[in-house]
Protein backbone atom coordinates (compact mmCIF):
# COMPACT_ATOMS: atom_id res chain seq x y z
CA UNK A 1 0.00 0.00 0.00
CA UNK A 2 1.10 3.65 -1.08
CA UNK A 3 0.36 6.25 1.10
CA UNK A 4 -0.59 9.42 -0.72
CA UNK A 5 1.62 12.51 0.26
CA UNK A 6 -0.15 15.74 0.58
CA UNK A 7 0.38 19.31 1.68
CA UNK A 8 -3.26 21.03 0.85
CA UNK A 9 -4.90 19.61 4.07
CA UNK A 10 -7.02 22.24 5.70
CA UNK A 11 -7.51 23.42 9.00
CA UNK A 12 -11.19 21.72 9.09
CA UNK A 13 -9.63 18.35 7.55
CA UNK A 14 -7.22 18.11 10.20
CA UNK A 15 -9.31 19.35 12.97
CA UNK A 16 -11.98 16.59 12.17
CA UNK A 17 -8.95 13.75 12.66
CA UNK A 18 -8.64 15.45 15.60
CA UNK A 19 -12.15 14.75 16.96
CA UNK A 20 -12.35 11.23 15.48
CA UNK A 21 -13.07 8.30 17.73
CA UNK A 22 -9.90 7.45 19.36
CA UNK A 23 -10.23 3.85 18.21
CA UNK A 24 -11.04 5.25 14.08
CA UNK A 25 -7.59 7.50 14.81
CA UNK A 26 -5.51 5.24 15.84
CA UNK A 27 -6.59 3.01 13.18
CA UNK A 28 -6.13 5.21 10.51
CA UNK A 29 -2.47 6.14 11.89
CA UNK A 30 -1.49 2.68 12.55
CA UNK A 31 -2.01 1.83 8.87
CA UNK A 32 -0.24 5.02 7.86
CA UNK A 33 2.33 4.35 10.05
CA UNK A 34 3.06 0.73 9.03
CA UNK A 35 3.38 1.48 5.60
CA UNK A 36 5.91 4.11 6.27
CA UNK A 37 8.17 2.92 9.01
CA UNK A 38 7.84 -1.21 8.54
CA UNK A 39 8.79 -3.15 11.90
CA UNK A 40 8.27 -0.11 14.25
CA UNK A 41 11.52 1.06 14.60
CA UNK A 42 12.05 3.98 17.16
CA UNK A 43 15.18 6.41 16.62
CA UNK A 44 16.87 7.26 20.38
CA UNK A 45 18.06 10.67 20.38
CA UNK A 46 19.88 12.24 23.35
CA UNK A 47 19.61 15.68 24.14
CA UNK A 48 22.62 18.16 25.71
CA UNK A 49 21.75 21.76 26.76
CA UNK A 50 24.97 23.03 25.61
CA UNK A 51 24.30 27.19 26.92
CA UNK A 52 21.49 27.25 29.66
CA UNK A 53 19.72 30.39 30.90
CA UNK A 54 19.87 34.18 30.07
CA UNK A 55 17.41 33.76 26.71
CA UNK A 56 16.38 37.24 25.87
CA UNK A 57 13.15 35.57 24.90
CA UNK A 58 10.00 35.72 26.90
CA UNK A 59 8.25 32.12 26.01
CA UNK A 60 5.88 31.89 28.80
CA UNK A 61 6.64 27.64 29.07
CA UNK A 62 10.60 28.31 29.45
CA UNK A 63 12.45 28.22 32.71
CA UNK A 64 15.65 29.60 30.73
CA UNK A 65 13.90 33.20 29.49
CA UNK A 66 15.39 36.10 31.63
CA UNK A 67 11.88 37.61 31.94
CA UNK A 68 10.54 34.81 33.96
CA UNK A 69 11.87 34.44 37.91
CA UNK A 70 12.79 30.39 37.08
CA UNK A 71 15.23 31.44 34.47
CA UNK A 72 18.55 29.62 35.54
CA UNK A 73 21.31 31.84 34.54
CA UNK A 74 23.49 30.16 37.24
CA UNK A 75 24.19 28.13 34.60
CA UNK A 76 24.77 30.37 31.43
CA UNK A 77 28.26 29.14 30.70
CA UNK A 78 28.79 27.86 27.74
CA UNK A 79 30.15 23.94 27.56
CA UNK A 80 33.08 23.98 25.98
CA UNK A 81 33.58 21.24 23.21
CA UNK A 82 35.46 18.48 24.67
CA UNK A 83 33.00 18.02 27.70
CA UNK A 84 30.30 18.01 25.10
CA UNK A 85 31.85 15.93 22.50
CA UNK A 86 32.31 13.53 25.66
CA UNK A 87 28.83 13.26 26.36
CA UNK A 88 28.07 12.67 23.07
CA UNK A 89 30.25 9.90 22.98
CA UNK A 90 28.44 8.47 25.95
CA UNK A 91 24.89 8.72 24.54
CA UNK A 92 25.82 6.56 21.69
CA UNK A 93 27.68 4.47 23.78
CA UNK A 94 23.92 3.75 25.26
CA UNK A 95 22.39 3.41 22.12
CA UNK A 96 21.46 6.80 20.60
CA UNK A 97 22.09 7.39 17.32
CA UNK A 98 21.17 11.48 17.16
CA UNK A 99 22.57 13.70 19.62
CA UNK A 100 20.48 17.37 19.67
CA UNK A 101 22.38 20.18 21.06
CA UNK A 102 20.55 23.57 22.74
CA UNK A 103 21.59 26.98 23.18
CA UNK A 104 19.27 29.75 25.06
CA UNK A 105 19.53 32.12 22.29
CA UNK A 106 16.92 34.28 20.56
CA UNK A 107 19.52 34.12 17.55
CA UNK A 108 23.15 32.73 16.81
CA UNK A 109 25.66 34.71 17.63
CA UNK A 110 28.48 34.84 15.58
CA UNK A 111 32.39 34.40 17.22
CA UNK A 112 33.95 31.89 19.11
CA UNK A 113 30.86 30.40 20.35
CA UNK A 114 29.43 29.87 16.93
CA UNK A 115 32.79 28.34 16.18
CA UNK A 116 32.77 26.13 19.09
CA UNK A 117 29.30 25.05 18.03
CA UNK A 118 30.45 24.18 14.36
CA UNK A 119 33.40 21.90 16.35
CA UNK A 120 30.90 20.02 17.67
CA UNK A 121 28.73 19.96 14.60
CA UNK A 122 31.70 18.26 13.11
CA UNK A 123 33.04 16.07 15.91
CA UNK A 124 29.52 14.94 16.57
CA UNK A 125 29.30 13.38 13.06
CA UNK A 126 32.49 12.18 13.06
CA UNK A 127 31.09 9.63 15.48
CA UNK A 128 28.69 8.52 12.88
CA UNK A 129 26.09 10.11 14.31
CA UNK A 130 23.07 12.42 13.63
CA UNK A 131 23.59 16.05 14.91
CA UNK A 132 21.04 18.40 15.05
CA UNK A 133 21.26 22.16 17.12
CA UNK A 134 18.34 24.52 18.57
CA UNK A 135 20.08 27.47 19.00
CA UNK A 136 17.39 30.42 18.17
CA UNK A 137 16.98 32.39 14.50
CA UNK A 138 20.22 32.77 12.19
CA UNK A 139 21.24 33.87 8.96
CA UNK A 140 21.75 32.43 5.71
CA UNK A 141 25.69 32.02 5.90
CA UNK A 142 25.13 30.96 9.77
CA UNK A 143 23.01 28.14 7.95
CA UNK A 144 25.42 27.42 5.04
CA UNK A 145 27.95 27.09 7.46
CA UNK A 146 26.35 24.46 9.88
CA UNK A 147 25.87 22.66 6.61
CA UNK A 148 29.51 22.89 5.58
CA UNK A 149 29.93 21.67 8.87
CA UNK A 150 27.69 18.61 8.11
CA UNK A 151 24.76 19.34 10.73
CA UNK A 152 22.40 16.82 9.96
CA UNK A 153 18.81 19.21 11.30
CA UNK A 154 17.99 22.04 12.60
CA UNK A 155 15.04 22.35 15.56
CA UNK A 156 12.87 25.32 15.22
CA UNK A 157 9.35 24.65 16.60
CA UNK A 158 6.15 26.48 15.90
CA UNK A 159 5.40 26.03 19.77
CA UNK A 160 1.76 26.58 18.66
CA UNK A 161 -0.78 27.82 16.15
CA UNK A 162 -0.54 31.81 14.92
CA UNK A 163 -3.81 32.19 16.45
CA UNK A 164 -2.64 31.83 19.98
CA UNK A 165 1.10 32.51 19.00
CA UNK A 166 0.97 36.01 20.57
CA UNK A 167 -0.69 34.54 24.17
CA UNK A 168 2.75 32.58 23.92
CA UNK A 169 4.98 35.08 23.02
CA UNK A 170 5.90 38.36 22.04
CA UNK A 171 9.71 38.70 21.32
CA UNK A 172 9.81 37.21 18.29
CA UNK A 173 7.06 36.78 15.65
CA UNK A 174 5.18 33.51 14.10
CA UNK A 175 6.85 34.80 10.60
CA UNK A 176 10.31 35.01 12.16
CA UNK A 177 10.20 31.24 12.77
CA UNK A 178 9.04 30.38 9.43
CA UNK A 179 11.78 32.38 8.04
CA UNK A 180 14.45 30.71 9.72
CA UNK A 181 12.84 27.62 8.53
CA UNK A 182 13.17 28.55 5.10
CA UNK A 183 16.87 29.73 5.45
CA UNK A 184 17.56 26.44 7.24
CA UNK A 185 16.17 23.82 3.99
CA UNK A 186 17.26 26.92 1.57
CA UNK A 187 21.02 25.49 3.31
CA UNK A 188 19.83 21.69 2.81
CA UNK A 189 19.81 21.12 6.63
CA UNK A 190 16.54 19.06 7.54
CA UNK A 191 14.06 20.68 9.51
CA UNK A 192 13.13 19.76 12.80
CA UNK A 193 10.05 21.17 13.74
CA UNK A 194 6.89 21.06 16.21
CA UNK A 195 4.95 22.00 18.98
CA UNK A 196 3.42 21.78 22.32
CA UNK A 197 0.38 21.13 23.86
CA UNK A 198 -1.36 22.38 27.18
CA UNK A 199 -0.25 25.91 26.79
CA UNK A 200 -4.45 26.90 27.40
CA UNK A 201 -4.64 26.46 23.41
CA UNK A 202 -8.40 25.65 21.79
CA UNK A 203 -8.08 22.16 19.67
CA UNK A 204 -8.55 24.55 16.61
CA UNK A 205 -5.14 26.41 17.42
CA UNK A 206 -3.51 22.14 17.86
CA UNK A 207 -5.52 22.10 14.40
CA UNK A 208 -3.88 25.23 12.88
CA UNK A 209 -0.62 24.47 13.76
CA UNK A 210 -0.60 20.95 12.19
CA UNK A 211 -2.04 22.72 9.38
CA UNK A 212 1.12 24.71 8.66
CA UNK A 213 3.87 22.14 9.31
CA UNK A 214 1.69 19.70 6.68
CA UNK A 215 1.40 22.43 3.98
CA UNK A 216 5.10 22.69 3.83
CA UNK A 217 6.64 20.93 1.05
CA UNK A 218 8.33 19.12 1.67
CA UNK A 219 6.79 18.10 5.50
CA UNK A 220 9.75 18.45 8.06
CA UNK A 221 11.71 15.49 8.34
CA UNK A 222 11.34 15.93 11.94
CA UNK A 223 8.01 16.76 14.17
CA UNK A 224 8.38 16.72 17.74
CA UNK A 225 5.03 16.64 20.09
CA UNK A 226 5.69 17.99 23.07
CA UNK A 227 3.34 18.21 26.92
CA UNK A 228 3.70 21.48 28.36
CA UNK A 229 5.96 20.39 31.54
CA UNK A 230 4.68 23.72 33.81
CA UNK A 231 7.79 24.76 35.54
CA UNK A 232 7.82 27.41 38.53
CA UNK A 233 8.50 30.88 38.06
CA UNK A 234 6.96 30.92 34.50
CA UNK A 235 3.30 32.56 33.37
CA UNK A 236 1.95 28.89 32.22
CA UNK A 237 3.16 27.30 35.98
CA UNK A 238 -0.48 27.00 37.00
CA UNK A 239 -1.75 25.49 33.98
CA UNK A 240 -3.85 22.57 34.21
CA UNK A 241 -2.19 19.49 32.90
CA UNK A 242 -2.28 18.28 29.39
CA UNK A 243 -4.62 14.85 29.52
CA UNK A 244 -2.14 12.02 28.03
CA UNK A 245 -4.91 11.10 25.51
CA UNK A 246 -4.85 14.69 24.00
CA UNK A 247 -0.97 13.90 23.51
CA UNK A 248 -1.91 10.82 21.61
CA UNK A 249 -4.00 12.23 19.45
CA UNK A 250 -1.72 14.74 18.52
CA UNK A 251 0.83 12.02 17.52
CA UNK A 252 -1.76 10.36 15.62
CA UNK A 253 -2.78 12.77 13.60
CA UNK A 254 0.52 14.17 13.06
CA UNK A 255 1.62 10.70 11.36
CA UNK A 256 -1.28 10.90 9.43
CA UNK A 257 -0.13 14.19 8.07
CA UNK A 258 3.12 13.34 7.58
CA UNK A 259 3.54 10.17 6.78
CA UNK A 260 7.52 10.13 6.02
CA UNK A 261 8.39 12.58 9.23
CA UNK A 262 10.02 10.87 12.29
CA UNK A 263 7.63 11.76 15.07
CA UNK A 264 9.17 12.64 18.14
CA UNK A 265 7.56 11.93 21.44
CA UNK A 266 9.30 15.01 23.56
CA UNK A 267 8.67 17.12 26.59
CA UNK A 268 6.08 16.04 29.01
CA UNK A 269 6.84 12.24 28.74
CA UNK A 270 7.59 12.02 32.15
CA UNK A 271 4.26 12.70 32.90
CA UNK A 272 2.58 9.93 30.87
CA UNK A 273 2.53 6.66 32.20
CA UNK A 274 3.73 3.63 30.16
CA UNK A 275 0.63 2.82 28.71
CA UNK A 276 -0.04 5.96 27.37
CA UNK A 277 4.10 5.93 25.97
CA UNK A 278 2.84 2.76 24.28
CA UNK A 279 -0.03 3.89 22.96
CA UNK A 280 2.19 6.71 21.22
CA UNK A 281 4.23 4.32 19.84
CA UNK A 282 1.86 2.77 18.53
CA UNK A 283 -0.28 5.57 17.16
CA UNK A 284 2.90 6.68 14.79
CA UNK A 285 5.78 8.24 17.37
CA UNK A 286 8.99 6.35 15.96
CA UNK A 287 11.58 8.75 17.60
CA UNK A 288 12.05 9.40 21.50
CA UNK A 289 14.55 11.18 23.36
CA UNK A 290 16.90 8.75 25.86
CA UNK A 291 18.29 10.60 28.84
CA UNK A 292 17.90 12.05 32.24
CA UNK A 293 16.80 15.52 31.01
CA UNK A 294 15.26 17.56 28.20
CA UNK A 295 17.10 20.41 28.61
CA UNK A 296 15.92 21.26 31.85
CA UNK A 297 13.28 19.48 32.69
CA UNK A 298 13.06 15.55 33.58
CA UNK A 299 12.80 12.51 30.89
CA UNK A 300 12.33 9.13 31.56
CA UNK A 301 15.60 7.02 32.67
CA UNK A 302 17.36 4.56 30.75
CA UNK A 303 16.30 1.78 31.93
CA UNK A 304 13.02 2.52 31.87
CA UNK A 305 12.97 3.39 28.21
CA UNK A 306 14.48 -0.37 27.78
CA UNK A 307 11.97 -2.03 29.66
CA UNK A 308 8.89 0.16 28.14
CA UNK A 309 10.87 -0.51 24.00
CA UNK A 310 11.27 -4.04 24.84
CA UNK A 311 7.57 -5.04 26.55
CA UNK A 312 6.44 -2.76 23.38
CA UNK A 313 8.09 -5.32 20.70
CA UNK A 314 9.55 -2.26 19.18
CA UNK A 315 13.17 -2.16 17.47
CA UNK A 316 15.46 0.74 18.86
CA UNK A 317 19.02 1.77 17.52
CA UNK A 318 20.90 -0.20 20.80
CA UNK A 319 19.17 -3.82 18.99
CA UNK A 320 21.00 -2.68 15.57
CA UNK A 321 24.46 -1.47 16.94
CA UNK A 322 26.77 -4.24 18.51
CA UNK A 323 28.80 -1.71 19.60
CA UNK A 324 26.46 0.09 22.14
CA UNK A 325 26.76 -0.73 25.85
CA UNK A 326 23.15 -1.00 26.18
CA UNK A 327 23.12 -4.25 23.58
CA UNK A 328 25.91 -6.06 25.45
CA UNK A 329 23.83 -5.52 28.90
CA UNK A 330 21.32 -7.81 29.68
CA UNK A 331 17.20 -7.36 29.12
CA UNK A 332 15.74 -6.70 32.23
CA UNK A 333 12.78 -9.17 33.00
Amino acid sequence: MTIPIRHDWTTEEIQTLLELPLMDLLWQAQTVHRDANPGYRVQLASLLSVKTGGCEEDCSYCSQSIHNSSDVSAFEAQMRVEPVLERARAAKQAGADRFCMGWAWREIRDGAQFEAMLEMVRGVRGMGMEACVTAGMLTDDQAGRLAEAGLTAYNHNLDTSPEHYDKIISTRTYEDRLETLQRVRKAGVTLCSGGIIGMGETLRDRASMLQVLASMNPHPESVPVNGLVAVEGTPLEAQQPFEPLELVRMVATARILMPHARVRLSAGREQLSREAQILCLQAGADSIFYGDLLLTTGNPDVEADRRLLADAGVQANWQNNPNSLVSQAPAST
